[in-house]
């Protein structure tokens, strides 16, 4: 018997998925007994139960949103044939969903698209056979359904077949069957009709299509999603083997670490085992001692995988809002999670003629190529060789929700070639011959809320103690380093990561520096926080009404931008995010830039005794 079969089910609305599914649940109804069984997509995967190995590659982010309460709208049913069994997910045809159905096909060996004959190709058809394509399916079944309502009409068939195959070969798509049907009557589902078409049923096409891993995946891979340390003289691994197979005795490389020791024991949940193979859930124990953690990948000792902080991929846009290059993400890659940022969008692809275009962002069901930074180097394959180990999401770091699907497509050169260089003199020793502690006093909130002033004053004090300083202003930077961004939303952010990255150059050179920025969005805040040492920075929240610094008004922004001579401006067009736990808030409505000073001098003072 084959091995099961996992496919998707896609169309446009009204297509009859659904009619299709419960035709094929209805003719194999004999044989299986929990038929017409939907799951929730995150809680299950293809109808079995979710252990910690089960879950993997997007499966993973998708249960983080499971349990923010968001429900992805993805049927998962199975069925069986005394030949073979299935597990099918069925996704919604419409236009917005396209998210859900690439939840769908992100975990699938087969798609099956759904064509209406009296509509024939349609965008819709185009889009969800470029994001099949590109998730790295390759066998294609083409069901250009409702034929009985064009009476069997074999010109129309053809004309339908042949339009198919110059998008799905413009998509990417290697392997397609065209099969006529009709879902309602049954005709060529399960059951040949006696029309002229001579094929395969499409149930007889999923019973034998091969669908066959890539190459490059049979050498052993296993991430490691657990360590299992039941008692003392007990260290095991636990995960599910994404490639390959691996026996007792069997040398493994740790990822991305590089040790390398023998297999010992292969435990499975009724006991042990000489091997294992792809898709088993295995616990592995190894002859040495190693140190081996959660995200970490397990693979044959003479076919290592690359690890790299910086690689090229192409990502599908799930989020409501639209990605900004620079903003931090949280990125999951089988059982690793990191942060990440998007560093560039190389271009956008257009899913219906197939040709890429220039983008400053991406917005809901975009498809574009991006450079991806991440926080640390990542053990990953290319995707089109381990959709395990080369399929990624994307999260938003404050909602959780998951934005982005990805797919690695190579590591930047870059990523091999540059390498940290560390220097004799040290951060403390610069900060010895200066007699302080260096740190990053971080001054946001809205415009006119006196975050210049408070700056400069303090700066003065600091100055007049024979501390070493430097303020960075808002306003000063855009003079200079960032004289070419604008004040789009993509700009504010890239405006707040450069500023961040040069006030940690000047820390790591002894410095005290005052960063006097609007700094709008609280991920881009926590970003610039995560870039220092946890004693080194301080959020310091320069809080006004919105009312108090429109009154003040010192540049008369507030007045151009109501008069929509300034878009985007903080306050008016764009939101401003308060700081939910700053190290310290300074109520300039109440208090004087003096009084505040004397705030934020008494917590330094604090924090030295």
């Amino acid at each position: 018997m084959p091995p099961p079969l996992r496919f998707v089910l896609c169309g446009s609305v009204d297509d009859g998925k659904s009619t299709l599914i419960g035709r094929l649940l209805h003719e194999c109804r004999a044989v299986f007994r929990d038929q017409l069984r939907a799951v929730e997509a995150a809680s299950r995967r293809w109808g079995t139960q979710g252990d910690a190995a089960d879950l993997a590659l997007l499966m993973d982010g998708l249960a983080a949103e499971r349990e923010q309460g968001i429900t992805i709208d993805v049927a998962y049913r199975r069925f069986a044939t005394p030949r073979r069994q299935f597990f099918v997910a069925d996704a919604p045809g419409h236009v917005q969903y396209t998210r859900n159905m690439a939840t769908g096909a992100s975990v699938a060996d087969l798609a099956v698209v759904l064509v209406d004959a009296a509509k024939g190709v349609l965008p819709q058809t185009a889009r969800h056979s470029r994001i099949v394509a590109m998730l790295g399916i390759r066998s294609v079944v083409l069901a250009v359904n409702k034929m009985d309502a064009v009476g069997w009409d074999r010109g129309r068939f053809e004309a339908i077949r042949d339009a198919y195959r110059k998008v799905a070969e413009d998509a990417g798509v290697t392997e397609t069957r065209a099969i006529p049907l009709s879902a309602l009557s049954g005709e060529n589902v399960a059951r040949r009709g006696d029309g002229w078409y001579e094929g395969p049923t499409l149930l007889d096409h999923l019973e034998t299509v091969e669908v066959e891993p890539p190459a490059a995946e049979q050498a052993f891979r296993m991430p490691v999603q657990y360590v299992n340390r039941p008692h003392r003289g007990f260290r095991g691994y636990c995960g599910r083997i994404a490639a390959g197979v691996v026996a007792a005795g069997d040398r493994v490389r740790v990822h991305p670490s590089g040790a390398v020791a023998a297999v010992d024991r292969i435990v499975f949940r009724g006991g042990e085992a000489e091997r294992a193979a792809r898709g088993d859930s295995v616990t592995l124990t190894l002859k040495e001692d190693l140190d081996v953690s959660r995200g970490d990948v397990l693979a044959a000792a003479d076919a290592p995988l690359e690890a790299a902080d910086q690689f090229q991929a192409r990502i599908l846009w799930m989020g409501d809002d639209p990605l900004l290059v620079g903003r931090p993400y949280r990125l999951k890659i089988h059982a690793r999670e990191t942060g990440a940022t998007i560093s560039r969008i190389k271009h956008r692809l257009d899913v219906m003629d197939g040709r890429t275009r220039p983008a400053p962002t991406l917005r809901l069901n975009d498809i574009g190529s991006v450079n991806v930074v991440t926080d640390r180097p990542i053990p990953f394959a290319r995707y089109h060789d381990s959709r395990t180990l080369g399929g990624f999401i994307l999260m938003d770091r404050q909602t959780q929700d998951t934005v982005a699907a990805g797919m690695i497509r190579f590591p930047l050169r870059r990523a091999a070639n540059l390498h940290w260089r560390d220097f004799e003199i040290t951060k403390e020793q610069r900060a010895r011959t200066k007699l302080q502690r260096p740190c990053c006093l971080w001054l946001t909130g809205l415009s006119g809320a006196g975050k210049s002033t408070i700056a400069n004053l303090l700066e003065k004090w600091l100055v007049s103690e024979g501390r070493h300083t430097y303020v960075l202003d808002g306003d000063n930077v855009r003079h200079g380093l960032n004289r070419d961004l604008g004040f789009t939303e993509a700009d504010r952010v890239e405006n707040v990561r450069r500023v961040a990255e040069v006030a940690r150059l000047m820390v790591d050179a002894g410095l005290i520096v005052v960063v006097a920025f609007i700094s709008p969005f609280g991920a881009d805040r926590d970003r610039a926080r995560s870039l220092f040492e946890p004693d080194e920075f301080r959020e310091i929240f320069v809080d006004a009404p919105l009312a108090t610094c429109e009154a003040r008004d010192p540049k008369g922004l507030y007045a151009r931008a109501r008069r929509g001579e300034v878009p985007n401006f903080t306050g008016i067009g764009s939101a401003y995010e308060p700081p939910e736990r700053p190290e310290l808030r300074l109520d300039t409505a109440t208090f004087s830039p003096e009084e505040c000073v004397e705030r934020v001098i008494r917590s330094l003072e604090g924090e030295r005794h």
